[in-house]
């Protein structure tokens, strides 16, 4: 029985990519939201500050600083930072959530697996659990890639964003800007 137990633990430290924990690649990775306004007019912003990281059990972290938010406008950035983020109070959309370890311990460097996965998004002082489908990949380099397959859609009404949206709405002079937000990700790790 001692000599398996030697043996399991022998397995552990050969393997230690299979085991240690991945931490985010910043400038690799994105995090993607498309705003319509007017009903037909739809653009895609993003998020430059990316933190986060996947634990040796799957736990996975990911922290937007929204304060870097980029709408390729500078007025319509510090708009949306202080009407609708309210940045000033609320720095950070925290996501957490889990992936299967154990299968991405068993790809090979190319091989890929989709899961659905169960994520906490904490924004704006609430907090609301979404589900979605992600595909894992195991890339050169000790990375890995974890992408939604189809967006996440936000509603600004569970995260009391709506007054924001109306705010810049009338600032705007918009008839309409969308409630509902498609949110989509590509995040690279690495051991």
């Amino acid at each position: 029985m001692k000599a398996i137990s030697s043996i399991a633990l022998l397995l552990v430290f050969l393997t230690p990519s299979a085991f240690a924990q991945w931490q985010l690649q910043r400038d690799d990775s994105s995090v993607n939201f498309v705003s319509v306004k007017s009903s037909t007019t739809a653009e895609v912003h993003h998020f430059k500050k990316l933190t986060g990281a996947i634990s040796d059990t799957g736990a996975v972290a990911l922290n937007i600083d929204l304060a870097s938010v980029e709408t390729n406008i500078g007025i319509r950035n510090d708009r949306v930072k202080s009407m609708l983020f309210e940045t000033s109070t609320f720095l950070q959309a925290n996501v957490t959530g889990a992936i299967d370890i154990e299968k991405v311990a068993s790809l090979n460097v190319g091989d890929s697996y989709v899961e659905t996965v169960k994520l906490d998004l904490d924004l704006h002082g609430a907090s609301q659990e979404v589900s979605n489908e992600v595909q894992v990949v195991k890339l050169n380099d000790g990375k890995l890639l974890v992408s939604s397959i189809r967006p996440v859609v936000i509603n600004a009404s569970s995260f009391g964003l709506e007054p924001g949206i109306e705010q810049l709405r009338e600032v705007a002079k918009l008839p309409s800007i969308s409630t509902a937000v498609p949110v989509t990700f590509n995040l690279i790790f690495v051991q």
